[in-house]
């Protein structure tokens, strides 16, 4: 169902953002506390060990207690409005792209649209454009969910105007750089080892039912998304570390602040500080996260597809005769 196929195609490309954004929405709502985590993580200075007596954070039961006890339950889905957008836009935008580029490789070339490498690739270009179409959004996100209390921004209102005054307008594509580098190979690994997986599956379990249909997909997404994540994490690190430059007052209390220069000075400043244990902090949260979302986010994008098209077909349409 994902991506262009001339015999099976019964979902257009509106729909095909609705069912991306759909399953975007869903998809957020359970897995913000665990975005949350790996954000608190990825921009913590300190080693991330208990043996660290400066460190806030230590494991993910830790963080989730300490959280909890000094900031309550809502803060596992602070930034949960501009998080929204960034999942409902980004899906519709990324979904309704690869449906589109895969079909253009269809009628442009002689290559074969459910090839695993034409996947590769328009899936890591689905999601570039996407990322330029969000990234103002997912500034936001990160500022939300890194803040602790008192807020420094609180409402989605004061946090576009406060930070356009004081910082301007490409403050809300810090960290685009490092994002693009790593949402290509990132995504397009995601469909890759996706389309991969759902070949091997048919061809381990030829027959199967409606129901095992939509297991076998939540199954092949989240072992997709741990895989691409785990090659793509330390950009992601990266990226985190750019957004909330000159959000240094927020971020006092969870420690030490740097600022960093761009991309290259980031990756210098982590590697002389922190060494390479620095670019892979969060990454336990982030694979929970990247199971997670990547599972469900294809789950609920074929579930929608499906639907789509049953409501299209010619027995549906006898039946609302």
């Amino acid at each position: 169902m994902v991506g262009y196929d001339p015999e099976a195609k019964c979902v257009s490309k509106a729909e095909a953002a609705a069912a991306g954004s759909a399953s975007g929405l869903v998809t957020r709502v359970l897995v913000s506390p665990l975005d949350v985590l790996k954000i608190r993580f990825q921009l913590q200075i300190e080693q991330l060990s208990s043996r660290n007596p400066t460190a806030k954070y230590h494991s993910i039961l830790q963080a989730v207690q300490c959280i909890f006890r000094e900031e309550g339950l809502t803060a596992f889905w602070k930034g949960h409005v501009p998080a929204q957008f960034l999942s409902i836009g980004f899906g519709a935008v990324q979904f309704m792209a690869f449906e589109s580029l895969t079909e253009l490789v269809h009628t442009a070339t002689s290559f074969n649209t459910r090839d695993s490498f034409v996947h590769l690739v328009c899936g890591g270009l689905a999601a570039c454009t996407a990322t330029v179409a969000v990234q103002p959004v997912d500034t936001l996100r990160t500022r939300f969910a890194a803040q602790g209390e008192p807020k420094i921004y609180p409402n989605l209102r004061h946090a576009v105007v406060t930070m356009y005054q004081t910082e301007g307008p490409r403050t809300f594509y810090r960290g685009l750089t490092p994002t693009l580098v790593a949402i290509f190979p990132y995504a397009g690994l995601q469909f890759f080892f996706y389309n991969i997986l759902q070949k091997f599956s048919k061809w381990v379990i030829p027959a199967e039912g409606k129901n095992g249909g939509n297991v076998k997909n939540l199954v092949c997404g989240s072992c997709a998304g741990v895989v691409s994540k785990t090659l793509t994490y330390p950009l992601d690190v990266v990226k985190k570390r750019l957004q909330v430059s000159g959000f240094e007052d927020a971020r006092a209390a969870f420690g030490q602040v740097r600022t960093y220069g761009g991309l290259l000075d980031c990756m210098r400043q982590i590697m002389r500080e922190e060494g390479p244990g620095g670019f892979f902090k969060g990454l336990s949260p982030s694979l929970l996260k990247a199971a997670f979302s990547t599972g469900l986010i294809f789950f609920w994008y074929e579930l929608f597809c499906s639907f789509l098209c049953t409501l299209k077909s010619p027995e549906s349409t006898r039946r609302k005769e």
